[in-house]
């Protein structure tokens, strides 16, 4: 996904900041990383107090192979619903956002 895509995805959170890592994207607002693109997804920040919402959405945790065993990273794909809900996608941000404040205490 071009950054261009990513920026308009995010949009209602304010400006955001792209920086490449890892093969994929870091996706930055006010310093603090919420989302990732990885293989052209874009996976939302969750905690132990999202997980649950995302869960219930239908979304995925995404996980890798670790030399053999499966590593679950605290980011989620995006809730279907939100993918065609500007509304929708908007409150996804927000908890994303907060679940990265919450990481960084």
């Amino acid at each position: 996904m071009d950054n261009a895509a990513i920026e308009e995805m995010f949009e209602t959170l304010g400006p955001v900041t792209i920086r490449r890592m890892f093969g994929g994207k870091g996706i930055y607002f006010e310093g603090v990383i919420f989302a990732l693109e990885v293989d052209g997804e874009i996976l939302l920040k969750g905690d132990a107090e999202s997980a649950p919402e995302f869960e219930q959405a239908g979304s995925r945790q995404w996980a890798y192979d670790g030399k053999g065993k499966t590593v679950k990273m605290p980011y989620w794909s995006i809730p279907d619903a939100a993918l065609d809900d500007p509304d929708e996608m908007a409150r996804w941000v927000r908890i994303a956002y907060a679940a990265a404040l919450r990481s960084k205490k």
